[in-house]
């Protein structure tokens, strides 16, 4: 395989009118021109189903402030990388900001960031959206009163058992967790969540590829926890944190995503205002992070980044600079070496592989 497809999530408040497609070469690190394959109001987060051509998008819309016109959407991605639309369902709450769907293929999830609420799907056969089997409102604030005010859910991701659903909320500085019901696919709390330092504000997670560690990224405080992850008892347990910026930085700045390398050695996370990616060695005998040093994004709003399949470059989304940049990973330390020429997209805000 010479190259990979890659579709692209987007603000439509600029430039953009949709979903984009591109391909990343593997052997040079460079990208093919995008294309727009699906025109839709702020698709600005996408999942693919585990095993099917199918994609999932949010719509981050509201009419009249109204959050029933938030929807999700599925896509079924066509041999000419265009998407056939498959049908949609409301969020359940109001901006929608996550997507993503179970190990099995049997459920997606959305998170809503505005209204604090989590959603989860039963999907068909063909992996279309078929009903809503839960949705769950939040409840609670935390310390920071502007941001902090009430439940706001960001994320929601099952962990590697594919027993668990675990939903992150920057409101309520912390991650709910949740068993799965493999017969209804309704979604219930175990009561023991994971809870983040106040006013820390977590946004993402991440699990290693052995299961046994989970890293959560905070938003708010600009740091980055290394925990331990109990599939048998569903438990997060945190280890240490480590600042994602440098000593010296003095600016305002808020993280974005956090991913980590498939050979489980680095850990990655972006910085929305230093505008850079931290790089961090994993010592999995400790479980403690070091951090390894920053990369420049090329360019301003690096709130997502994606690693190729194989390992060997991580793609970062500017979305206030309208640009994606490649960037060649060196497996034996894991920085980061920009390659080939951007490509250039209206405030991109998430990159999905197929695969």
């Amino acid at each position: 395989m010479n190259s990979i497809p890659l579709f692209i999530g987007t603000y439509t408040s600029g430039r953009s009118k949709g979903i984009y497609r591109s391909e990343l070469n593997l052997a040079e690190g460079t990208l093919s021109s995008p294309m727009m394959v699906a025109e839709l109001a702020n698709p600005m987060f996408l999942a693919i189903h585990p095993t099917l051509d199918v994609l999932y998008s949010s719509s981050e819309v509201r009419q009249d402030g109204k959050r029933e016109n938030a929807r999700v959407i599925a896509f079924r991605i066509a041999a000419n990388g265009m998407l056939q639309e498959l049908g949609s369902k409301p969020a359940g709450g109001d901006g929608p900001c996550f997507v993503s769907t179970d190990r099995a293929g049997e459920l997606a999830f959305v998170a809503n960031y505005g209204s604090g609420s989590i959603s989860a799907y039963s999907l068909g056969p063909s992996g279309e959206l078929l009903s809503i089997v839960s949705n769950i409102q939040h409840i609670g604030k935390s310390v920071d009163k502007s941001r902090q005010e009430g439940p706001h859910a960001h994320c929601i991701l099952v962990d590697p058992s594919d027993k668990y659903a675990c939903a992150i909320d920057l409101g309520l500085d912390q991650i709910v967790i949740y068993t799965i019901d493999r017969r209804s696919g309704t979604l219930t709390s175990t009561g023991k969540p994971f809870k983040a330092t106040l006013g820390f504000g977590p946004r993402h997670l991440a699990f290693h590829p052995n299961g046994k560690y989970a890293f959560v990224i905070h938003e708010m405080a600009s740091q980055l926890s290394s925990c331990t992850w109990d599939a048998d008892t569903g438990t997060m347990t945190e280890i240490h944190y480590l600042s994602t910026l440098p000593g010296d930085f003095t600016g305002t700045s808020i993280t974005a995503e956090v991913l980590v390398h498939p050979n489980g050695r680095f850990v990655y996370g972006s910085n929305r205002g230093h505008d850079s990616v931290a790089v961090f060695s994993f010592d999995d005998a400790t479980g403690k992070l070091a951090l390894v040093g920053h990369t420049s994004t090329m360019g301003k709003t690096p709130r997502n980044f994606r690693i190729d399949p194989s390992g060997s470059y991580l793609l970062v989304g500017n979305q206030d600079s309208d640009s994606i940049y490649s960037f060649r990973i060196d497996r034996k330390n894991g920085t980061l070496e920009q390659v080939g020429e951007p490509i250039s997209v209206g405030a991109p805000c998430c990159i999905k592989f197929v695969r």
